[in-house]
């Protein structure tokens, strides 16, 4: 375990229940554990449950485990066991020790048949859709199976039976003998084994029975002495059931405390949901980019420190409520300004010529790194007299508060000169290729001697040195702010953004060829990048994280300027 972190003020009400448990004596320390299924990657709404478990594991000088809950072995793979254990330490945690629910296979066995003997379960011959009937509703009361009442022999028999692969798939089930009457539909008699014959990503096919969750979950915990199980709060009304599986057994009983999932605006996390995103094509795989999983912001350049502030800022609620994306992009720019190094690149370039700039001259100039950190120092970029700006950043003709490059108007290079516009070049279909200016030798940035003062600086790169590369400009994946709830005859997939990925050349400035794969970058006035693993030595890749904040976008549609 890490450095326990400084103490807050206050503590929320997960916290407020620990220490209520620890000052009683009930528990004499703090055991957590993170326990994920295996059908999946993990998204961003794991981000907050690894946070708390072993973040309160951390506050308490306790342990956290990680746990697969590997029960269900149709949808399990050894590939999501891997890359939730990469995503787990990417995000900066280490579990105490390792487990899987398949270790506790036998000792789950052994239970079901103590719950056998002492006339707690029965094996029941109801289809799957008889006990969905036999079940009744949240307004109806259950009906008793027909085979509730055979005895503790003849249903340790047939488990065993069960076990032995006597009988076909789905014919027969081990369900709790609890209360078909209970208010809690989660106590009327649940399944605690059903038959399957299916490989296990672990086990193989020693077994053809295998545990529910709602069976395993509880007893897991008390075999790894876990104090206190942290769930999402649809397990709340599983809760009667997890008690009363330890109840029975008298085994080490942990507490179960619920706390509100993360939910995030424009985003759909479900396994299926994203699955079929993955199978179909829609996205590249479960890494793309504007995928909500933890490896997919993990390749849009996301920093695990930004997610993990996030979940921090978002805190720990009762209930469940949506959080604006909003917030989760502003905890990427707020880090990312403090320890990302700027760099210039034009994206839709064209041409400036500075026309009495000397014949084949260059000079370097020098522009800082990072203003936020002075001690990384300052960068060389070379200048000459042809240069590339953002398209964006000329109008021949402008509103009288646009104070970027204009006919008949100046601007200041940033980290060069000041430039004043005097005409342009067109083609034939009347669209601009050359901006004709001339420069102030006077006013070179650091030594300017002009007195000028010009209300705008726009970036650059000098054209024959720039170097070329691919950026990636990603989106949001969906249009609307909740694909989930979708209109009558439409899935979450008729919302899906087609400007999701829009993909450029642009060119930059040398100094962009010294970084690695995986470093983040700003490039000046247009937001914060990363080096996606596509990159080559001579063909740079950039995934846009995050834009800046685009004022300029928000104020022109409200008919401003700026």
């Amino acid at each position: 375990m890490s450095e326990t972190p400084p103490k807050r003020e206050s503590k929320n009400f997960v916290e407020q229940s620990i220490d209520a448990d620890l000052q009683s004596g009930r528990f004499q320390s703090v055991n957590t554990r993170f326990p994920p299924e295996p059908n999946g990657y993990l998204h961003i709404g794991h981000a907050k449950s690894i946070c708390l478990n072993f973040g309160l594991a951390k506050t308490y000088n306790g342990t956290c485990n990680l746990r697969f809950d590997d029960t269900n072995p149709v949808k399990e793979e050894t590939e999501y066991v891997d890359a939730i254990m990469k995503d787990i330490k990417w995000l900066g945690f280490e579990w105490d020790s390792l487990h899987y629910a398949s270790d506790y296979f036998e000792d789950l066995y052994q239970w079901a048949e103590q719950l056998i003997q002492s006339g707690d379960a029965y094996v029941c011959d109801l289809s799957a859709e008889e006990m969905r009937e036999y079940r009744g509703s949240l307004t109806e009361s259950g009906r008793n199976s027909p085979d509730r009442d055979r005895s503790p022999e003849e249903n340790l028999d047939l488990f065993r039976r069960m076990r032995a692969g006597e009988f076909p798939d789905g014919s027969r089930s081990l369900r709790a003998k609890i209360d078909m009457a209970s208010p809690n539909i989660n106590f009327r008699d649940p399944v605690m084994y059903r038959i399957l014959r299916a490989s296990h990503h672990r086990t193989g096919d020693t077994w053809c029975i295998y545990p529910t969750y709602d069976w395993t979950h509880g007893q897991s915990d008390s075999l790894e002495n876990i104090s206190f199980s942290i769930c999402t709060l649809e397990f709340e009304n599983h809760r009667p059931l997890y008690d009363w599986f330890c109840q029975k057994l008298g085994i080490h009983h942990p507490r179960q405390i619920e706390f509100a999932k993360l939910k995030l605006s424009s985003l759909v996390v479900g396994k299926r949901f994203m699955l079929r995103l993955v199978k179909e094509g829609h996205v590249s795989g479960w890494d793309d980019p504007r995928m909500p999983t933890l490896s997919g912001y993990r390749r849009r350049g996301y920093t695990p420190e930004s997610i993990r502030n996030f979940c921090s800022d978002v805190g720990v609620a009762k209930f469940n409520s949506t959080i604006d994306m909003v917030r989760l992009e502003n905890s990427v720019r707020e880090h990312l300004n403090k320890i990302a190094p700027r760099r210039m690149a034009v994206l839709d370039p064209v041409k400036l010529t500075i026309t009495n700039w000397p014949e084949g001259q260059v000079e370097i100039m020098e522009a800082v790194n990072n203003p936020e950190d002075p001690e990384i120092g300052k960068r060389e970029i070379p200048f000459s007299g042809n240069l590339l700006i953002e398209r964006g950043d000329f109008r021949e003709e402008a509103p009288r508060k646009f104070f970027r490059l204009k006919k008949g108007g100046a601007v200041r290079l940033r980290a060069g000169y000041i430039v004043d516009c005097y005409d342009v070049i067109k083609d034939e279909d009347g669209k601009v290729t050359e901006i004709l200016c001339t420069y102030d030798p006077e006013t070179r940035s650091g030594a300017d001697k002009s007195g000028r003062k010009v209300k705008g600086t726009i970036h650059w790169v000098s054209a024959n040195h720039a170097k070329e590369m691919t950026v990636r400009l990603y989106d949001r994946l969906f249009t609307v702010e909740d694909p989930g709830s979708t209109e009558e005859g439409k899935t979450y997939l008729d919302y899906l953004n087609p400007n999701s990925l829009t993909t450029v050349t642009a060119y930059a400035e040398p100094s962009l060829q010294s970084h690695e794969i995986g470093d983040r970058i700003q490039l000046e006035r247009i937001g914060y990048f990363v080096l996606d693993p596509d990159s080559q030595a001579e063909s740079i890749v950039l995934n846009r994280i995050v834009p800046l904040r685009d004022t300029w976008g928000k104020m022109e549609a409200k008919g401003k300027t700026v």
